[in-house]
Parts: structure tokens; C-alpha cells; sequence
């Protein structure tokens, strides 16, 4: 028997991307991993320079990401052997990283460190969430032709949003904190905080619009297969 002939990559492509659902749910997960992802490199830093902790404290931040991102993927993988919708998870992790950046940004006026490493807990668990329901989504196409694609295309998507979005961070954090302390915007900004709180609200809102992207795919309880 003669073996058909592998389609080229771009005609794949080109049938998977012409879907809008398709469209639609690699947006999502570009801007949720952007979101989740700008405030990486600034996180202990704010810890430091605005917080006073200690150099051990500041350190432990990374690991209680990890930890509310180890805890999310438990919940996650709980939720979807009981045949939770995916991406439901993923709008709820979007959720949760809300209240998270609340309370990194209102942690510096309160002076309450408590609040901060809640916040970054809630951080961690949002993005652990995010993370797990929209890979999770992209292994459950109905065409499985477009499950290796769409796959691949979350893989490149993330990792690109995520490297890009934390450049972002750190030089927004500069500039916006260098204009701020030479009293450019006014003498209420013109302290160091400005910067980082420029970064976590630019976060808050690309959530904002992550949950209105996702919003129409939850909708639909599944993604759909992309047009032929």
C-alpha cells in the first residue's frame, strides 16, 4: 500500500488558525501568561527595596510562587479527572491572581508583609491555574489532526508572552520609577514604589481582558475543532 502523502505545515496551519475559536484561544493565553509573567523579575526586588525584607525573605518569594503553583496543579488535575471543563479552570485561575495583585500593590502603603506573601501565594495559584486549564484545553480538541498543532502553537505562544512580558516588566519598573523619584509626574508619584505599582496594575488589567477573551470559550465548554 502506497502511503498518503503528509500534509505541509503551513496548510495545517493555515486550517487550524482560520478558526476564530482557535484565534480567539491563543490571545488568551498570550495575554493571561503576559499577566502572570511581568511582574517575575521585579517581584523581589519589591520585596527589598520597598518592603525592607531581608535577603532570606526575599529569596522565599520564588518558592511560594512555586508552592501556589504546585497546589494549583492538585486541585487542577482533581478537577479534571471529574471532567471539569478546562478552560473553566483557567478563567478561575485568572480570578485568583486578581485579589493577588491587590494585595502585592497594597502591601507597600500598609506596610503588612503578610498581605504581600498572601498575595504572591494567590499569584502563583492563579497562574498554576491559568497554566494547567488552557494546556489541558489544547489536548482536548475534537479534531485530534489539530491537537499536536494546537499544542505546539500553546508552546510557542506562552514562551513567547512570558519572555517578552517580563523585559516589559523590568523596563517599564526603570523608567516609570526613574521619572517618578525626579518628581516628572508629580510629587505624590515621586517616590520608587510608582514604578512597581505601574507594573502590577498594567497586570491587573491584561487579566481584565484575559477574562473577557476567555469568556466566549467557556461559553462553549470546549474548544472547538478549527474549519476545514
Amino acid at each position: 500500500l502506497r502511503q498518503q502523502p503528509r500534509p505541509l505545515f503551513k496548510d495545517t496551519w493555515k486550517r487550524f488558525i482560520a478558526n476564530s475559536n482557535a484565534r480567539r484561544f491563543l490571545s488568551t493565553v498570550a495575554l493571561g501568561t503576559a499577566a502572570f509573567n511581568m511582574q517575575d523579575i521585579i517581584l523581589e526586588p519589591y520585596g527589598g527595596e520597598i518592603l525592607n525584607l531581608s535577603v532570606s525573605a526575599t529569596t522565599m518569594l520564588t518558592a511560594l510562587l512555586a508552592s501556589g503553583s504546585l497546589v494549583a496543579f492538585a486541585l487542577a488535575s482533581r478537577n479534571l479527572s471529574r471532567g471539569t471543563d478546562p478552560l473553566r479552570l483557567a478563567a478561575g485561575g485568572v480570578l485568583c491572581g486578581m485579589p493577588g495583585f491587590l494585595c502585592v500593590i497594597f502591601a507597600a502603603p500598609m506596610a503588612a508583609n503578610a498581605i504581600f506573601f498572601a498575595g504572591v501565594f494567590c499569584i502563583g495559584f492563579g497562574a498554576g491555574l491559568f497554566a494547567v486549564g488552557t494546556l489541558a484545553s489544547a489536548m482536548s480538541m475534537e479534531r485530534k489532526e489539530f491537537v499536536g498543532m494546537a499544542l505546539g502553537a500553546w508552546g510557542a505562544v506562552q514562551a513567547t508572552a512570558a519572555g517578552l512580558a517580563i523585559a516589559f516588566g523590568g523596563a517599564a519598573r526603570d523608567v516609570v520609577s526613574s521619572l517618578a523619584t525626579k518628581g516628572v509626574l508629580g510629587t505624590t508619584l515621586a517616590t520608587p514604589v510608582t514604578g512597581y505599582s505601574f507594573v502590577y496594575y498594567t497586570e491587573l488589567c491584561l487579566l481584565f481582558v484575559t477574562l473577557i477573551a476567555i469568556g466566549p470559550l467557556v461559553r462553549k465548554a470546549s474548544l472547538p475543532s478549527a474549519s476545514s
